[in-house]
């Protein structure tokens, strides 16, 4: 099949509308930051930018509980009815993430952004994705919202190769400074799925973690810097991943590990996101037939995070 251009771009107007109030650090000017970005570095050329639509809600109950959803939509119709009675702008979740009036449409878009992508990329018609999208998902337990996540993008997506697309083996790479805790819950377990991660430990959350034999999690302790990441991981998540043959790999694109963000006290660069994309992708081009899917995380020093994100996506799109 002709390809047009091999990476695609997706995001969505909605996910902007989605704020927690003035001075949280998950704000919707991180998504400028990217855009910016790549029309300075003229990245933006090379990409093919898709509309994110709206996750059904079907697909979104392969990796959360009916519960679960049907409560963020009952808070989501509560709030606006509080609103025109002259109430508060905002619903609290926990004590980091709360809700507005546009959440709910911005967290299935985001949902959303990562089922078209994983549809476009298995069907040939790209070879890879980014999604800049917010909110993020990987804190997303199957049946809890928390650390500024509500659905659990990544693991939707995974979820939805294997039992949408048919796949028998996926593959999970987390980069972000904080453990994928939601993305653990939903996936531990399930043979079909591998989870590879590292993250700053101790730190946001604090977890018991699963020893179920298909994560593979690497803590690494504060102002662990990206040459001594790489080392660690090269040891330790590609042996893995060789073994496990994925046929298709979705990361979950982190960018708060960056030695400018203060939300972590990790050290990594622009060029250790590069290296780690390479590697991911040379994994890929052997078992998967070059298919990834890539969704924005963290990253909350917006400079840093558009560089970072332009790295990653310059790879991916080999430019």
């Amino acid at each position: 099949m002709f390809i047009v251009s091999k990476t695609g771009y997706y995001t969505h107007s909605d996910c902007r509308k989605h704020e927690m109030g003035a001075g949280h650090p998950e704000c919707p000017e991180r998504l400028d930051a990217i855009e910016d970005r790549l029309l300075i570095s003229g990245l933006d050329v090379a990409l093919e930018r898709l509309e994110a639509p709206p996750a059904p809600i079907t697909d979104i109950e392969l990796a959360h509980g009916r519960m679960h959803i049907a409560a963020l939509r009952g808070l989501s119709d509560q709030l606006s009815e509080e609103i025109a009675a002259g109430g508060p702008t905002h619903a609290q979740v926990d004590p980091d993430t709360s809700m507005n009036v546009h959440t709910w449409k911005a967290a299935l878009r985001a949902a959303g952004a990562a089922l078209a992508a994983t549809d476009a990329v298995i069907a040939g018609e790209l070879e890879n994705a980014f999604c800049a999208v917010r909110p993020p998902g990987h804190h997303a337990c199957r049946d809890k919202a928390m650390g500024f996540c509500f659905f659990n993008n990544v693991a939707i997506a995974a979820k939805y190769a294997l039992e949408r697309h048919g796949l028998q083996r996926v593959a999970i790479v987390d980069f972000d400074v904080h453990h994928g805790n939601g993305t653990e819950d939903i996936v531990a377990g399930d043979e079909r799925i591998l989870m590879v991660s590292f993250y700053q430990h101790p730190y946001y959350p604090e977890w018991t973690y699963s020893s179920a034999p298909n994560l593979m999690n690497l803590p690494v302790p504060a102002y662990t810097k990206g040459m001594d990441i790489r080392e660690m991981i090269e040891a330790t998540w590609f042996p893995r991943l060789e073994a496990h043959r994925p046929q298709m790999i979705f990361i979950s694109a982190g960018f708060d590990a960056h030695r400018e963000d203060d939300m972590g006290q990790l050290g990594l660069v622009e060029q250790d996101y590069a290296w780690m994309t390479h590697r991911i992708k040379d994994v890929a081009r052997r078992h998967a037939k070059g298919r990834i899917v890539s969704c924005l995380e963290g990253g909350y020093s917006l400079s840093a995070l558009g560089r970072s994100v332009e790295a990653h996506i310059r790879v991916l799109a080999d430019v």
